[in-house]
This record gives structure tokens, C-alpha cells and sequence, in this order.
């Protein structure tokens, strides 16, 4: 970032007439800092050289012809920052952005406000990169027809993070591996965090409220995955955190709260001889806190909290379920019903996850709504007391822990 001197300055008057923002760049030297008062700039623009653009608290616009990208990046050491970015194209296949950056490297995008553009920022073959405290929003389309906030194509080692996401389509990281994504808010939105064929990204303190899914990670492997928020993911397939053939993850000291479905797994790990580590999670007052769904085994679930969900673990395959393939080790159960005469806080008898066959909202998911009538208790109460059939065991937990405090204390370093 040295090369970016400050050079020029430009004046209030300079910049309002269409293209002599464009102008302004390109007679600019490299390495130049332009200054933009308060207005309106005209664009598209396109930046080929280092070169510092300083909106000055968001109140220099820049306004996009209504197609294609507004703001194109394709030079190293370019820093964007302060600035409103209004108005892109409509166009899925071309991508059109708010902000659009091209094999680049080291280019800063902070505080910009970006709006009224079908995708936000997109990052094509970029690497040591910043985006950092930008408020993004989409077109105001049906959710399928807006554009991803932020959009990652092969672009690595990069850095994302404080950003506001809303009324966008998704988060998406497609082919890029080494990135930090930390501390960003997303809402009404569809995933908030969506990865295909990615790796070894650390995805940290994100927290995201009322979006379709929360995390999906998916075809990935080598990732991190701590101390995250999702809540109050939309719908009835709503998830907070998903994994589809990853391996070799590890989530740890996530909240997944108010969800259809806490967490969904399927076919994960998808390698052979690894695991993924889930540990010190809460996964609180879901419809389902986990789901498994195809062949899913060598998970390790260690000192998360199930409470408050109506079921805590749900399999597609209940004759032989895949749950009981998994290893499940010193866990709170808001269900556990033995003892613990020692004051050890771990139970004296391990926690048993039992199917029933009768179990009527297992079968029949309308039937939920009414899980804590008296009726619905009385015949939970009847299913383990006399079961029409041999109950199949989902799960066993050999050392359940007792208190939640007590979690605390083992699991976090």
C-alpha cells in the first residue's frame, strides 16, 4: 500500500458532468488519491491503475448507467472507500455489480454504501484483498432474481469482514480457499453464507438473523467455523448451519436458535478416514436441532447443549439410522432422565436417544404444532411406557453432562 501517495485532489466543481469522473481517473497518476465532495458521479467507471478513491462519509454517489457493473477494478492497490454506489444493470449472466474486481490483488473496499445493483461485490481471481464495513443491498426482485451480495471466484487469502448484508440473494464463495470472513451481520436474504468446492476458510462471529439458511457449506473440506449467530432461519426447511459432503470441518461455539433445522448434515464427512469436529455448540429451541440425512458418519459431537428443541436429533433412516454411526460424547440433553449420585455432573447412566415407531409427529410433520398439547404428551408418555414395537436406538451419549455451566468449564479454552 506505500505506491498509494497522495497526489491529487480534486475539486467540488470538477465531477459532475457524465464520464469526467472517468476522465479525472484516468488522467490521474498512479499511486494519485481523489477526493470526492458531496454529489452525484456519473458512471460506469473503470479503474486500471493504484489509485485511492475517498467519498468522504458516503456522500459522493457514484450512479451507474442501469447496465452493467458500475465500478470495475482491474489493477492492483486500488482502495475504494467512503463511497455510495447506486444503480447497476439487471443482468445475471453478465454479473452485473455494484463493484466488480478482476484478477486483482491487494484492493481495499471499506465503507462503502452499496445499493439499488443486482450483485454487490463481485471478487473474480482476487487475492489479498479487504472488504470491510460496507452496507450492501440487492434489487428489490423476488428473492431467486436478486443478485448475491458478495460473490467470490476463485479469489483467495482475502479478508471480509464487519459488512452488512440485506435484502440480497446470498453470500456465495465458489473455487477459493484461505479467506477470513468474520464479525458480518446478514438478514432477508436467502443463504447467508454459501460455499462450493471451498477450503480452508475461517468463517468467524458472524451472526445472521431471518434469512433461509444461515451457513451452507457444501462439495468443501478444511474449514473453520467458530463462535457464529444464526437465528430465525425463514420457513419450514429453514436451516442454521448445513454440511453436504464436507469434510474435515470443525464448528465450535455456534448458536443455532428459532431454526426449522439447527443442523443439517448430509453425506459429511465425504472423505474417507476424516471427521468433522462439532463441539461446545448450543443448539437451542428448533423444530429439529439435528437432521442427518444419507450416510452420515465418523462425526464427533462433543459438549454441545440440545435444549429446548421438539426433536433433538432427526434421521431420514429410521430403521437404521446413521446418528448411532457418529460419536457423541459428553453432551447436555434437556431430555436426559437419570442421576448423578456422585455430583460429578455426568450422568450415572449414558443418554439414550430412542425412535419409536408411534410417535405420530415423526410421521406426520403438521402434527408438530401440537407437541405440547396434553393429548400429544399423554401419547409420548404411552410410546415409552408401552411401545407398539422394538424402539431402534438413534444415539448414545456415554457421558451426559448435567449442567450447561459445566460445559463451560471443559470445553472452552
Amino acid at each position: 500500500m506505500q505506491r498509494l501517495a497522495l497526489g491529487l485532489i480534486l475539486s467540488s466543481a470538477s465531477l459532475f458532468a457524465s464520464n469526467v469522473l472517468q476522465q479525472a481517473i484516468d488522467d490521474a497518476e498512479a499511486g494519485s488519491k481523489l477526493e470526492l465532495p458531496a454529489g452525484e458521479y456519473h458512471g460506469n467507471i473503470v479503474i486500471d491503475k493504484p489509485l485511492i478513491i475517498d467519498g468522504i462519509d458516503r456522500k459522493a454517489k457514484i450512479i451507474g448507467e442501469g447496465k452493467g457493473t458500475v465500478v470495475t477494478v482491474t489493477s492492483p492497490y486500488v482502495t475504494l472507500k467512503n463511497l455510495t454506489i447506486l444503480h447497476s444493470g439487471s443482468e445475471h449472466e453478465h454479473v452485473d455489480a455494484g463493484i466488480a474486481v478482476k484478477e486483482a490483488d491487494h484492493v481495499t473496499i471499506d465503507r462503502c454504501r452499496i445499493d439499488d445493483t443486482l450483485f454487490g461485490i463481485d471478487l473474480q481471481q482476487v487475492k489479498y484483498s479487504t472488504v470491510t464495513h460496507n452496507w450492501i443491498r440487492s434489487k428489490p426482485l423476488s428473492l431467486g432474481l436478486r443478485g448475491d451480495a458478495v460473490r467470490l471466484w476463485y479469489s483467495t487469502d482475502n479478508n471480509l469482514s464487519y459488512n452488512h448484508v440485506t435484502h440480497s440473494r446470498d453470500f456465495v464463495v465458489w473455487y477459493s480457499h484461505g479467506n477470513t470472513i468474520a464479525h458480518n451481520f446478514g438478514e432477508y436474504s436467502r443463504y447467508s453464507l454459501h460455499f462450493m468446492y471451498a477450503g480452508k476458510n475461517d468463517i468467524l462471529y458472524n451472526t445472521y438473523e431471518h434469512n433461509s439458511v444461515g451457513i451452507f457449506f457444501m462439495y468443501s473440506q478444511d474449514s473453520v467455523a467458530v463462535g457464529n449467530v444464526v437465528k430465525s432461519s425463514l420457513g419450514t426447511t429453514g436451516l442454521g448451519i448445513g454440511l453436504k459432503d464436507a469434510s474435515n470441518f470443525t464448528l465450535k461455539d455456534n448458536t443455532l436458535i428459532y431454526c426449522a433445522r439447527g443442523l443439517y448434515i448430509d453425506r459429511s464427512p465425504f472423505q474417507p478416514d476424516q471427521n468433522n469436529t462439532i463441539e461446545n455448540n448450543r443448539i437451542l429451541y428448533n423444530t429439529e436441532g439435528i437432521h442427518f440425512h444419507s450416510l452420515s458418519i465418523a462425526n464427533i459431537f462433543r459438549g454441545n447443549v440440545f435444549k429446548g428443541n421438539i426433536d433433538n436429533v432427526v434421521d431420514d433412516e429410521s430403521v437404521h439410522p446413521h446418528a448411532i454411526m457418529n460419536t457423541w460424547d459428553g453432551n447436555y440433553w434437556d431430555d436426559y432422565e437419570g442421576f448423578d449420585k456422585n455430583g460429578d455432573n455426568i450422568g450415572d447412566t449414558p443418554y439414550n436417544l430412542f425412535y419409536y415407531a408411534d410417535r405420530m409427529w415423526m410421521m406426520n410433520p403438521n402434527i408438530r404444532f401440537f407437541y405440547a398439547s396434553p393429548l400429544i404428551s399423554i401419547m409420548n408418555f404411552l410410546a415409552k411406557l408401552a411401545p407398539l414395537s422394538e424402539p431402534v436406538k438413534m444415539l448414545e451419549d456415554p457421558h451426559p453432562i448435567l449442567s450447561e455451566s459445566e460445559l463451560e468449564k471443559r470445553y472452552t479454552l
